[in-house]
């Protein structure tokens, strides 16, 4: 089943966030717009470029009123000893949510079984809790928050924009397209 346009399962966690232990549930995400962005594993290689890339970005994210969360399946204790100990992580200000059992990771479908480790999923949800964009990578495939920002203004620009939809490569300002029968055959 396509996870496009359903409504994010239900869960509770406890994440890392601005030093301190604070409980996150599905019912956190709802009301804004979020961005939950798994990866398979603290103190690990490809993680930490990816996380302080959302760290550096995350200001943007930000003003469009998004809250980040990442999600591994360490637990949030794990998280808070990868933030002292790493100068990239420390720059982190966004929710770091531990996942030990694997329910959050399973929900969003990104569990790697054998290994009890995430794929590196990222998942754009509305503020209705509908999951609008779904990016699966393999491990070592690395992420760039930048192109996640202007996916982000996109299914914001869609959202409040009815009947209009954005073209490959748009950022904000661009044109966007009025899908109708005059178009057919004309891009």
């Amino acid at each position: 089943m396509a996870i496009i346009n359903t409504v994010i399962k239900p869960f509770k966690a406890t994440a890392f966030h601005n030093g301190q232990f604070t409980p996150v549930s599905d019912e956190s995400l709802k009301g804004k717009w979020s961005i939950v962005f798994f990866y398979p594993a603290d103190f690990t290689f490809v993680c930490p470029t990816e996380l302080g890339d959302l760290a550096d970005v995350y200001s943007e994210f930000q003003k469009l009123g998004v809250e980040v969360y990442s999600v591994s399946t360490d637990t949030h204790f794990t998280h808070k000893a990868w933030h002292d100990a790493s100068d990239t992580i420390a720059k982190i200000q966004y929710p770091m949510i531990g996942d030990p059992t694997g329910t959050i990771t399973r929900n969003f479908d990104v569990m790697i079984e054998e290994e009890g480790l995430a794929l590196r999923g990222t998942f754009v949800i509305n503020p209705e809790g509908e999951i609008k964009v779904a990016e699966i990578h393999d491990l070592g495939i690395g992420r760039d928050a930048k192109e996640l920002l202007r996916k982000v203004q996109a299914a914001q620009y869609v959202a409040s924009h009815p009947g209009e939809v954005c073209p490959a490569k748009w950022t904000p300002g661009e044109s966007t397209l009025k899908p109708s029968l005059d178009l057919v055959g004309k891009i």
